[in-house]
């Protein structure tokens, strides 16, 4: 977080802007916020303008209710006296400044940038456990990794932190090159390249060129790390001067060996180049959280971790809500992957669901995968014909449109039901569960599928 003696000055210099009231001595003692219903007295308030807000109706409001400092585009309402209130043509580059500046004087920092279509949070937040053993590590709160979430997250940074993980997203072309910029980061992960966003690209072979720009952009002392079975593998390595550390389950610089499932986690052998194997206990099930933990495992290695440590840290990580965390409630098992889903992220949860030793029905809930557009029928047909392949006993599809009906018609063969919302879902499904039976809860953030499962399983809220 920027550090108490931070002031209004400072703020000038970040943005270029125009003191239009009050004094540059103003002190900034408890970070900056864009939200101005959650204003810490001494704070910078930053007026974000977008389509359906705009911060700068609110500043006022930001500044009566403590902020010292507040950034706008238009100054709105009547200030206090003792507020300094600084003005900038855009706000949203004025904040991206600020972050700048404060990213300046973090170094030396190491940074880890995390990208990918699938895998960002979880591979974060296992890197995180395991980089705390080495002292200060910070990462990404949840997954803040846009235009506006990235500068946050360097903002939230302690001086002195030795290492960051920052997550870094996009939806569209472009998106990736100011954010790597921004964290400048030694250590490039790059998760996955699938079909997620694939509405605003061309094709899978242009989300791929998007997700190297990381790897374009590392220094030649740093080094990239990907999965060693992904199809852009070469145009990966291709794309950096930086140190190239592919990983998989039976290729890679470091690998899974052995890899064993159970419904308490996963168990294999850590292999990394010139060690001895070692054995790791993930305590998350699923191949795909396994391919995750090796990522996680490689950046943590590269940064001077020996495989004991290594595994030894992951057998404590702990997910962010909502990332294929296993329940047990009322007799049953619950996968909470409610947060969000794209094609790559859906197949690699019903495999996990159907590869669980249960002793009841495997059920999965799921609802419609955004931003897909054109090949959004296509993909919802193809993961409800994994269902079938994958023999789920009940899948239930929820959401309304030709999404759900083409996901319902490729699951042909298997007991199938419908409901238009998670409310309708939960009392849909209220009836038809029992003990032993094992539920997958999946959808993109915006259907909303934690409702039904919070319905469903109160003791889980």
């Amino acid at each position: 977080m920027i550090p108490p003696e931070a002031s209004a000055g400072d703020i000038l210099e970040a943005t270029g802007g125009i003191l239009r009231q009050g004094s540059a001595a103003n002190g900034v003692s408890s970070g900056v916020s864009t939200d101005s219903r959650r204003i810490i007295p001494g704070c910078c308030f930053v007026a974000l303008k977008g389509e359906r807000f705009d911060g700068n109706a609110y500043a006022a409001r930001a500044a009566a209710e403590g902020a010292s400092v507040v950034v706008v585009s238009r100054m709105e309402g009547v200030f206090p006296s003792d507020c300094a209130v600084i003005e900038v043509p855009d706000t949203l580059a004025a904040l991206q400044g600020i972050a700048d500046w404060w990213r300046n004087r973090l170094d030396p920092i190491r940074v880890i940038g995390v990208t990918g279509s699938s895998g960002k949070t979880s591979t974060k937040d296992m890197l995180r456990s395991v980089l705390q053993r080495r002292g200060r590590a910070s990462a990404t709160q949840g997954n803040l990794n846009n235009h506006i979430g990235v500068p946050l997250s360097i903002l939230s940074t302690p001086r002195g932190t030795q290492t960051a993980i920052w997550e870094i997203g996009m939806n569209h072309p472009g998106e990736l090159s100011p954010l790597c910029r921004l964290i400048r980061p030694c250590v490039g992960v790059i998760t996955s390249i699938g079909s997620a966003h694939i509405e605003f690209f061309r094709s899978r072979r242009a989300i791929a060129e998007e997700k190297c720009t990381i790897a374009r952009m590392l220094p030649a002392h740093g080094c990239v790390i990907y999965p060693a079975d992904c199809e852009f593998a070469d145009l990966i390595a291709s794309s950096t001067v930086a140190e190239c550390v592919p990983v998989g389950m039976s290729e890679g610089r470091v690998r899974a060996e052995h890899l064993r499932m159970s419904l308490g986690g996963c168990s294999y052998d850590l292999a990394i180049e010139g060690h001895k194997p070692c054995p790791v206990f993930l305590p998350v099930p699923g191949v795909h959280m396994a391919a995750d933990s090796l990522l996680a495992a490689a950046a943590a290695w590269k940064l001077g971790l020996s495989p004991e440590e290594i595994a030894e840290s992951l057998r404590y990580v702990e997910l962010t809500s909502g990332r294929l965390r296993v329940l047990e409630s009322g007799g049953m098992t619950v996968i909470d992957d409610s947060y969000n889903a794209n094609p790559e992220s859906m197949r690699a949860s019903l495999s996990t669901l159907a590869s669980l030793p249960v002793a009841g029905r495997r059920i999965a809930v799921l609802g419609q995968m955004g931003e897909l557009g054109e090949a959004a029928r296509e993909a919802h047909f193809s993961i409800g014909a994994q269902a079938a392949f994958l023999k789920i006993d009940l899948l239930c599809v929820v959401g309304e449109g030709p999404e759900s009906a083409a996901m319902l018609r490729g699951a042909r063969g298997i007991d199938t039901a419908y409901a238009s919302d998670p409310e309708a879902a939960a009392e849909l499904l209220r009836t038809r569960l029992h003990a032993g039976d094992a539920l997958l809860f999946k959808a993109s953030h915006a259907v909303g599928i934690s409702r039904c499962m919070h319905l469903l399983f109160p003791s889980l809220s």
